[in-house]
């Protein structure tokens, strides 16, 4: 939860999706087993530090979506509410902001894609984090990042303070 006057982002790249069938769609392309491990593995890090999202804004690709549902098998205290948005399927940051202030609850989860999620992330904090990945915003990658702010509709590039960057890899930023 965030304390009154704050509004906390969780921005997360979907996990790794399979390439199993490659006449699939890619709007219809699910995760592989590293991409299931790693948004499970993404969930438990979020409830075992509190980062638990009040409404989540995911994109409605099978793999962000399926990202989610693994996120979700958390032991999360929040049960949040969920809006598919198919315009965030590939958006751009700007979409991704539009998007964003539109959001109700404090601590909201956004489930993108690259390039775009990657250029938010990078545009979102004062300081960004000291990771060599951050740039690259790999697949399960996480920013958590509060803005002192009322509501999401105040919110401006380089606001935000970052609180973590974490990768479903081990290694943390």
């Amino acid at each position: 939860m965030t304390p009154q006057g704050y509004c906390r982002l969780i921005l997360t790249r979907h996990a790794k999706s399979s390439w199993e069938d490659p006449m699939q769609a890619d709007h219809d392309r699910p995760l592989n087993d590293r991409g299931r491990r790693s948004a499970r593995e993404l969930g438990d890090w979020l409830a075992s530090r509190g980062y638990e999202p009040e409404e989540v804004l995911c994109s409605t690709a099978a793999r962000t979506r399926e990202t989610w549902d693994r996120v979700a098998l958390a032991p999360l205290e929040v049960r949040p509410h969920i809006r598919f948005e198919p315009g965030l399927y590939h958006a751009a940051p700007e979409k991704m902001l539009q998007f964003l202030r539109t959001a109700s609850a404090p601590t909201v989860m956004v489930i993108g894609h690259n390039p775009g999620i990657a250029e938010f992330a990078a545009r979102l904090p004062a300081r960004p984090p000291a990771d060599p990945d951050f740039r690259r915003y790999p697949t399960a990658a996480t920013l958590v990042v509060d803005f002192q702010v009322d509501g999401w509709a105040d919110i401006e590039p380089g606001q935000g303070s970052v609180l973590d960057f974490v990768r479903m890899d081990g290694r943390r930023g």
